[in-house]
C-alpha cells in the first residue's frame, strides 16, 4: 500500500503570504485613517461646542437677571460681574397719603425702619427673606449706587407685606434719590464669573457667588466668593459691555473658546440684552 506524502506551507509560501497580508492591512490602514479620524476630531467639537453652549446659556440667564446698571466688565475682559436680583415690586410712598395701617418708604432725614410693599408679597422662591438687600432707583452714580450702598439696605425681618430694615440708607442719601415709580429691586448678592484660560485647553471658567456686595472694586481683589466650576478645557475668552446710546439698555457679549487634548477647537460668541431701567 502506497503511503500518503503530507502536505503543508513551505517556509517562502508563508513569508510570501505575510507580506501580502502586510501590504493589504497596510492599504486598507490608509482607506480608513481619514474616516476614522474625521468621526474623532467630530466628536470631539460636538463635546466641546456642548460645553461651551451650557456654559454661555447658564451665564447669559444670570446676566439677565442682573441689577439694572451693576453690570462691571475687568480691564482685561476675562471677569464678569453684577449684583442678582431675586425679585422686586412697589413700595408705599408718601405721596400716595396711604392709611395709617400702611407705611411707606421712607425718603426724609426722619426715617423709619419699616415700610409696606404695595400689593401682594413675593412668594415662593421670590419670597423677600432676611438678609437679602432693598436696592431703589439703581442709576450706577452716587448717591444712588448699589456698590457704594447709598441706595441699598439689607433686610432684617419680613412680616406679610412689611419689610424691616436694618437701615435706611435712603433717609441720609444726598440728595434723595427715590423711584419715580416707586419700584424696589431685592438683590441676594454678588456674582462674578471669573475665566482662567490657558493655551492648550487647560483653562476653566467658574461661577463665584458671595451674599456680600463688594463692588466693581472686587474685580482685581480675589476671592470673589463660592466659587463652581462651569467649564473647563478653557483656552480663550472675552467679555464686553457696550451702553446702548439714548436707552436705558445695554448689551453683554460673551465669547469663549475650548480646545481639546487632539488640538480640536470651538469657539463660540452670545449677546445679551441688559434692561438698565432703575
Amino acid at each position: 500500500m502506497k503511503r500518503s506524502r503530507m502536505q503543508g506551507f513551505t517556509l517562502v509560501e508563508l513569508i510570501i503570504v505575510i507580506v501580502i497580508t502586510g501590504i493589504l492591512a497596510g492599504m486598507v490602514a490608509i482607506f480608513l485613517r481619514s474616516p476614522v479620524q474625521s468621526y474623532v476630531d467630530t466628536a470631539a467639537r460636538a463635546e466641546l461646542s456642548d460645553i461651551a453652549d451650557l456654559a454661555l446659556r447658564r451665564l447669559a440667564r444670570d446676566v439677565r437677571l442682573a441689577l439694572p446698571n451693576s453690570v462691571y466688565v475687568s480691564a482685561d475682559r476675562k471677569m464678569l460681574q453684577f449684583l442678582i436680583v431675586k425679585t422686586g415690586g412697589r413700595y408705599v410712598d408718601v405721596s400716595d397719603a396711604p392709611p395709617a395701617t400702611l407705611l411707606p418708604l421712607d425718603f426724609s432725614p426722619s426715617a423709619s425702619l419699616s415700610f409696606d410693599i404695595a400689593g401682594a408679597a413675593p412668594s415662593g422662591r421670590q419670597q423677600i427673606l432676611a438678609n437679602d438687600y432693598i436696592v431703589v432707583f439703581n442709576i450706577g452714580a452716587a448717591p444712588a449706587d448699589a456698590y457704594t450702598g447709598g441706595n441699598i439696605a439689607r433686610v432684617a425681618s419680613v412680616s406679610g407685606t412689611r419689610v424691616t430694615l436694618a437701615s435706611n440708607p435712603f433717609a441720609t442719601a444726598s440728595p434723595s434719590m427715590p423711584s419715580p415709580t416707586n419700584r424696589f429691586q431685592v438683590v441676594t448678592g454678588t456674582v462674578t464669573y471669573v475665566c482662567a484660560p490657558v493655551a492648550g485647553g487647560g483653562g476653566t471658567l467658574t461661577r463665584n457667588y458671595s451674599t456680600s456686595i463688594f463692588g466693581p472694586s472686587g474685580l482685581g481683589a480675589p476671592p470673589y466668593g463660592t466659587p463652581a466650576l462651569l467649564a473647563k478645557k478653557i483656552s480663550g475668552c472675552a467679555f464686553d459691555y457696550t451702553v446702548l446710546a439714548n436707552t436705558n439698555a445695554a448689551l453683554v457679549g460673551m465669547t469663549l473658546t475650548l480646545t481639546a487634548p487632539n488640538g480640536e477647537n470651538v469657539s463660540l460668541s452670545r449677546q445679551v440684552h441688559v434692561d438698565n431701567t432703575p
